[in-house]
């Protein structure tokens, strides 16, 4: 009696560890990389860009339903990365205000960008990954 109470413990312990790693393999990068990315865009880029991403009309262009994102999206992660000066024209404005190197690391260039490009009407389903940051230069 004694053996099988400790299998139907052992059995027991194998099915929740199992299921845990399971649940583990079947989490979601991409919603994992957004949710942190809310974060620093809240610490770092709310006070320009607003919470609704919206900008400041002829001053700091919005990042909602933004044309230049998906079309730049390497020169969108530069300017996060470096910081960004000079013109450049989103959903047909142009823009020319200076925006500071926030200091971030690259997987943190990474979730911001991958908040703001599935946010406010944007839509990206390919991860920016900590790696493609890496490899972009200024």
């Amino acid at each position: 009696m004694k053996l099988i109470i400790v299998s139907l413990i052992t059995l027991s312990s194998v099915i929740i560890i199992s299921t845990n790693q399971y649940n583990k393999s079947q989490t979601d990068p991409l919603k994992e990389s957004i949710q942190r990315g809310q974060e620093i865009y809240t610490d770092f880029c709310v006070s320009c860009h607003l919470p609704n991403g919206k900008g400041v009309e002829k001053v700091y262009p919005p990042l909602a339903n933004s044309d230049y994102l998906i079309k730049n999206r390497e020169a969108s992660i530069r300017g996060i990365k470096y910081g960004q000066k000079g013109d450049i024209v989103v959903n047909g404005q142009t823009y020319n205000s200076f925006m500071a190197a926030m200091g971030l690391s690259d997987d943190e260039v990474a979730d911001v960008m991958n908040y703001i490009t599935n946010s406010w009407g944007n839509k990206n389903d390919k991860i920016i990954t900590e790696e493609e940051v890496s490899k972009i230069k200024k």
